[in-house]
């Protein structure tokens, strides 16, 4: 007897988890998916609002995961006291692990869960997630819905044979076409890699592909392998940024105001800044333009980040926040930013994101889809 697979959705607050819940529940209304939020306690009050109107949109409830049960005060403080004062960085990332993955992994158990993750088709990256076993993850908004583990074993040269028998059974009594079959059967080496290959096969016919990546599952112990069908092998939908904005818009829940582009002058320069991300309102991974933003939208907020560094530690390792919000500092950071994005008065996008698309490379999927 199959075993009950659980399919769940991580809403992060911000713009792709959003689109992905509409989009999935607008396109696959037969999948029963469990939707949850891990609470750090420290999100900015825009994310709060866009799970509220999400929920609204989805007519259900999107469940609240927080980490350090029946502590007094917020998940990451908790966390901050248990460390001493050690302030997460890109090189330790404590605040992922006990504030996102562990809350999750728990919330999961050991049931068979396929997680879908809103990596979109223009980013190339998997982002940090969950590697337990009973945990699969899944990317509709990408032309390979396959995580890189899953690839890694179906194109495993070992595996040539198996593959193509799977092929030639999903198209029944026809040959396999001579194109897929050169591509099935040669071997990938420093010079023909995996991903030449991957997207050799995903050229060929995605559906294709798909399902024969399904077959290989059921010999293995992947939570697919319980199910007899999936909806999204038939998927060939590859959804960029502004597919986003767009579902987003049109749904009716609404693009999270941190997004929006606030205009700012410096010695007679015009630029505009805002956030490029959802996540804690002091989150380490904010380049600077965006500290000075949440300096002069949230000065409050701002405060609170700068008593953590009362520790010894800092957000942004070569500077203490107290020194970037000096003036001479401050203007300088505008002017730099200005320069480095060439503002001008042809620029049409009020989303700062447009302009720091890097920013977006940078992070765990966790937090900041």
């Amino acid at each position: 007897m199959n075993k009950r697979v659980r399919h769940v959705l991580g809403i992060s607050g911000g713009k792709d988890s959003a689109a992905l819940a509409i989009y999935l529940k607008k396109k696959y209304p037969q999948l029963d998916i469990e939707y949850y939020f891990c609470d750090t306690g420290k999100e900015l009050k825009e994310s709060y609002r866009i799970l509220e109107n999400l929920q609204v949109f989805l007519g259900k409830e999107i469940k609240r995961l927080r980490a350090a049960s029946g502590y007094h005060g917020d998940p990451f403080d908790y966390y901050y006291e248990l460390y001493r004062g050690f302030l997460p960085s890109s090189n330790a990332r404590w605040c992922t692990k006990t504030l996102k993955l562990e809350p999750f992994e728990e919330f999961v158990g050991k049931d068979p869960v396929v997680s879908y993750v809103a990596i979109r088709g223009d980013e190339d990256r998997e982002g940090y997630i969950s590697k337990k076993p009973n945990i699969q993850s899944i990317f509709p908004f990408r032309k390979n819905i396959w995580s890189e583990d899953v690839i890694e074993k179906v194109l495993d040269n070992k595996n040539k044979n198996i593959i193509s028998g799977i092929f030639q059974k999903q198209l029944e009594n026809d040959k396999i076409p001579n194109m897929i079959e050169n591509i099935l059967y040669k071997s990938t080496t420093p010079s023909y890699t995996r991903e030449r290959k991957l997207k050799d096969l995903l050229s060929a016919g995605v559906v294709l592909f798909n399902k024969a990546v399904f077959e290989f599952l059921k010999t293995t112990d992947y939570p697919l392998s319980h199910l007899d069908t999936f909806p999204l092998l038939d998927n060939q939908d590859v959804l960029v940024r502004d597919d986003i904005f767009r579902i987003l818009e049109e749904s009716g829940v609404g693009i999270p105001e941190y997004y929006k582009s606030i205009e700012f002058t410096v010695n007679g320069k015009t630029g505009t800044y805002s956030r490029s991300r959802s996540g804690c309102f002091f989150c380490f991974f904010q380049q600077k333009i965006e500290w000075v933003w949440l300096y002069e939208q949230h000065p409050d907020l701002f405060k609170k980040a700068m008593e953590y560094e009362n520790s010894g530690f800092n957000w942004k390792q070569d500077e203490k926040l107290e020194d970037l919000i000096k003036p001479e500092r401050i203007n300088r950071i505008k002017e730099e930013y200005i320069k480095r994005n060439g503002f001008s008065s042809e620029k049409k996008s009020g989303f700062l994101i447009d302009v720091l698309g890097i920013a977006e490379d940078e992070g765990c999927a966790v937090c900041f889809l």
